[in-house]
């Protein structure tokens, strides 16, 4: 894979802010000495995890509650979230 893109790990995440939030917590990993799932020698950490994301050997762990942030605007609330 020459270049990663956000269009290539957003086939394996269900929006954007999901795909920030899994690429930023597996960069801080790599940052601490875990070891990287794929080859990539010299790339910084974050193109790293873009790349672990795209070949999905990073993904959503099953425990992450995912919102629909494209919800109509009328769409009724969460009963946690009314006034």
């Amino acid at each position: 894979m020459a270049r990663v893109t956000v269009e290539d790990c957003l086939q394996f995440c269900p929006n954007r802010f999901a795909l920030v939030h899994l690429a930023a917590k597996r960069t801080k990993q790599l940052m601490k000495g875990s070891r990287p799932l794929v080859e990539s020698p010299g790339n910084k950490p974050a193109v790293i995890a873009l790349r672990e994301i795209a070949e999905q050997k990073v993904r959503i762990p099953h425990g992450w509650v995912v919102v629909d942030v494209d919800r109509p605007a009328d769409a009724e609330l969460p009963p946690d979230q009314r006034e």
